[in-house]
């Protein structure tokens, strides 16, 4: 047996959380946004199931596969096929040694596939199916985490040529940018074995009996083929002449059916959506609108990408139906229809093939220079952060401990902060780079599709296969299909758009519940923690308790609120990731179970098959997306509801339990140790029921503090709903106005008294339709405009505060220098002032552009 690696493969499949956290790649642009995105027609454009498969050499059993997170995870091996049984010995290895990407992670689950192994020596946490489970709490940065292990192979699972795909998988969770991600890595791993035997054989009679058999299969053959000749020719050509034209006919007219009828229409659907989970669970308060919008940016693209693909869809059928059609009112010969269908077929899938290579060429490119800008602006970050690295340590030689920390500290923070925003900077101008590439291309696709059908037209009246009035009967229906296609179209998009902005205003909705919620468990965890310190102190101050102990027990009160306030983290930690999976089983429960409900319904009178009128179809369309968008969307506002609803029972649960936990603090151990001391216990009582009240009152006011809040939130929900109701038919009366001066300024063209032969007119309606095929807006480009827009005026900004900065230590620095004399105390005054610069720093990076100067940007 010998070990061989395969390419590496990673499906969206396998990490359903990919959207904007998965990491798969050793590229950290290919955890962009758009990474998610299917292509306008799916049959198309994403293929292939990874554009990043990475070939070993044959004679290395190693394939390892690395995230943008720095992570890469390997399994290797190698087979002993001196013994018998034959033994193989494996090695996984989880690295974080990546000195520019390295950090922190946790919760980390290997899963390895054992099928066909007996495994002899591990340390295996977990053995069930087949499959090992290692699990790991905590791998720090620069280190890595490595499982060796020996196995027998089951000769039982083994013959010559078989293949055993022993893949391994590994999820956790990174932090960055105050946002925890979910990473799934997957390396492949298989062992081939290989035929060794020696073979013993005669020349002659191997020769024999090939001749012998070649004749008597040649003779059968011809035997055979004659009898089928004279016994079924005569019927094949008599079915195939009478029936050609009816089976074109009712075949074709079952037009080839679109991704709706497949029943996968709901899939990416529902793994994006689960993203909201992770946001409303465990993003910290002050990131979720942030996360929010970048789900709502990727959700944008997502309706963009598949807008286009129906476009596409609609826009082949109909073509094919008009040609039907006119083969039924006789305007065109039934074999004229059938030869130009089947060049249109096959020119419209080299267009596609095309606009493949074309996207493909692309991404890489873009990705290419995605990769060397970031190389080159990180690597430019990572020295200046040495260099700053190199003149604090000089620095904190000459100073004392305590203020060396805290300025170690701050630098750090800083440069956390720098890198942060470096690396959002980055990312907006991704987005901005693809979603530029991306309209180009479907721009591109549409002006294509018209320009396929006009010169297949042209081509047939030029060879006298379609007559002249027919290919006008035909144009001037193309031209009022078209007409209605792009309002179809325009309906479709400004219908997608007002429904995934109520979404995301619900969404918000819910975050500022969310966040009101936090802030009211704080704040009772806080007051019920601040009474035990109050009660230490109003005994010393009343004079009951010596001040030689009070001191040891306001350490100790402090100690104990820790350690309360650490276990509500844990627990409420704990019980999200039981919450969150539960919750997204839910989810996808019951949207699948509306997928199948909904395939249901289209099985039992599907129209795309039996319709035959244009319009008819076009209608059929409009109805089916907008129930499907409208069922879906009332479904995802049901979900998200319920799920913030249980996660805020599980946070008042826990808070009452932590509050109850610092009571018992109280009464229990404090009164206890100051009863002790003795205080004395009328008093004491007198301070615990005061307390009690105290906390009904505080109970009580944050109860309708977050009734007014909530009041004010759902005010504000149906305000932005009524904006959106009328925006939506804003939109659709201006975009219908725009269409109708379309198709006037094309009948005013034709009607024009101009010398144009029939070709030229021909063109004019091509370059008319091309021309208005692209007057609308995508859904996702406004939004990543005016982030981009932000962005650049954010870093405006920033630079320009910074330097204010920087002149002022400059000014400073210079004064001081020239006022000190001693040595020593130049230095105390340099890094007080260095520790000044460094916080106002910090303060720029953390503060917002403020509202005023927001209204600078359009």
């Amino acid at each position: 047996f010998s070990a061989r690696p395969l390419p590496l493969v990673i499906e969206a499949s396998e990490a359903p959380h990919w959207f904007l956290t998965s990491a798969a790649s050793d590229d950290q642009w290919s955890h962009s946004l758009f990474g998610l995105i299917p292509s306008w027609t799916k049959k198309i454009l994403f293929k292939r199931e990874s554009s990043i498969n990475h070939q070993l050499p044959e004679d290395v059993s190693n394939v390892s596969v690395s995230s943008g997170f720095g992570i890469t995870l390997q399994k290797c091996g190698v087979v002993d096929v001196e013994h018998d049984p034959q033994t193989a010995y494996i090695t996984l290895l989880i690295n974080n040694t990546n000195t520019l990407l390295s950090a922190n992670i946790t919760d980390l689950i290997l899963l390895d596939n054992i099928t066909g192994l007996h495994v002899q020596k591990n340390n295996v946490n977990e053995t069930t199916d087949g499959m090992q489970i290692y699990r790991k709490r905590f791998l720090q940065g620069g280190e890595h985490f490595a499982i060796n292990y020996s196995a027998l192979l089951d000769a039982k699972e083994l013959w010559d040529g078989r293949v055993l795909t022993l893949p391994a998988k590994l999820t956790f969770r990174s932090s960055s940018q105050n946002k925890t991600h979910l990473v799934s890595l997957m390396a492949s791993f298989t062992i081939t074995e290989e035929e060794k035997t020696k073979i013993s054989y005669s020349h002659a009679i191997y020769a024999s009996g090939f001749f012998i058999a070649f004749f008597v299969s040649l003779v059968l053959t011809c035997v055979g083929f004659f009898i089928v000749y004279r016994t079924q020719i005569l019927k094949w050509s008599f079915r195939s002449k009478k029936q050609e034209i009816r089976r074109e006919l009712s075949q074709n007219h079952k037009l080839e059916h679109s991704q709706f009828n497949s029943g996968d229409f709901f899939s990416e659907d529902i793994i994006m959506n689960d993203q909201i989970i992770d946001i409303l669970s465990f993003e910290e308060s002050g990131s979720m609108l942030q996360a929010l919008e970048d789900l709502e940016v990727a959700s944008l693209m997502r309706a963009d990408a598949d807008l286009e693909a129906y476009r596409m869809q609609i826009c082949k059928e109909v073509i094919a139906m008009m040609m039907k059609n006119m083969v039924l009112s006789h305007s065109l010969f039934p074999h004229v229809e059938k030869r130009m269908s089947s060049i249109l077929k096959k020119q419209f899938l080299a267009m596609e093939k095309e606009i493949q290579e074309e996207y493909e060429r692309k991404m890489v490119a873009l990705t290419a220079e995605c990769n060397l800008e970031t190389r080159k602006k990180m690597e430019a970050q990572c020295q200046k952060a040495r260099a700053a690295n190199e003149e604090a340590e000089e620095l904190m030689k000459k100073m004392n401990e305590e203020p060396a920390v805290e300025y170690r500290s701050l630098l750090d923070r800083l440069h956390r902060l720098e890198q942060d925003c470096l690396k959002r900077v980055l990312l907006v101008k991704q987005e901005e780079y693809f979603a530029k590439a991306y309209r180009h291309l479907a721009v591109t696709q549409r002006k294509e599709l018209h320009n396929i059908f006009f010169t297949q037209i042209t081509n047939a009246t030029f060879k006298g296969e379609l007559k002249l009035e027919a290919a006008k009967t035909l144009m001037e229906g193309y031209s009022k299909i078209q007409g209605d296609i792009e309002e179809l179209m325009d309906f479709l998009q400004a219908s997608k758009k007002y429904h995934l902005n109520r979404r995301f205003a619900y969404r918000e909705y819910l975050i500022s519940k969310i966040q009101l919620r936090d802030s009211q468990a704080c704040a009772l965890i806080n007051a019920a923690a601040a009474q035990i310190s109050s009660l230490i102190n109003k005994m010393e101050r009343a004079g009951h308790l010596p001040e030689s102990h009070l001191g040891v027990l306001l350490d100790r009160s402090e100690a104990e609120i820790n350690s309360v306030k650490q276990k509500f983290d844990h627990d409420l930690k704990q019980e999200k990731q039981k919450l969150r999976q539960k919750l997204i089983t839910k989810r996808r429960r019951e949207m699948l179970q509306k997928k199948e409900h909904r395939k249901e319904q289209l099985s039992l009178g599907d129209p795309f098959k039996t319709t035959k009128e244009v319009t008819h179809y076009l209608s059929h369309w409009k109805n089916l997306l907008s129930d499907h968008t409208i069922e879906f969307e009332e479904l995802t506002e049901k979900l998200d509801n319920e799920a913030s609803e249980e996660l805020k029972e599980l946070l008042f649960s826990l808070t009452e339990k932590t509050v109850e936990e610092l009571k018992r603090v109280q009464y229990g151990v404090f009164v206890q140790e100051l009863v002790k001391l003795s205080v004395p216990k009328m008093l004491l009582l007198e301070a615990v029921e005061e307390h009690k009240k105290e906390m009904v009152v505080k109970h009580e006011q944050l109860e309708r503090e977050e009734h007014d809040k909530s009041t004010a939130a759902e005010e504000l929900l149906q305000l932005t709903r009524q904006k959106l109701s009328q925006e939506l038919e804003t939109s659709l009366l201006e975009q219908k106005k725009l269409r109708s001066w379309e198709q006037s300024v094309l009948m005013q063209l034709l009607s024009l008294p101009l010398s144009l032969s029939e070709e030229e007119l021909l063109r004019m309606r091509q370059e008319l339709h091309c021309c208005f095929s692209q007057v609308d807006s995508s859904l996702a480009w406004p939004k990543i405009r005016a982030r981009t827009l932000l962005q650049a005026f954010e870093v405006e900004w920033r630079d320009t505060e910074l330097l204010k900065v920087e002149q002022n230590l400059a000014m400073t620095s210079k004064q001081q220098h020239s006022k000190m004399k001693k040595t020593g105390s130049r230095n105390r005054n340099k890094i007080g002032f260095l520790k000044k610069s460094l916080q106002d720093k910090i303060f720029i990076y953390e503060d917002s552009v403020k509202d005023e100067s927001l209204n600078k940007v359009s």
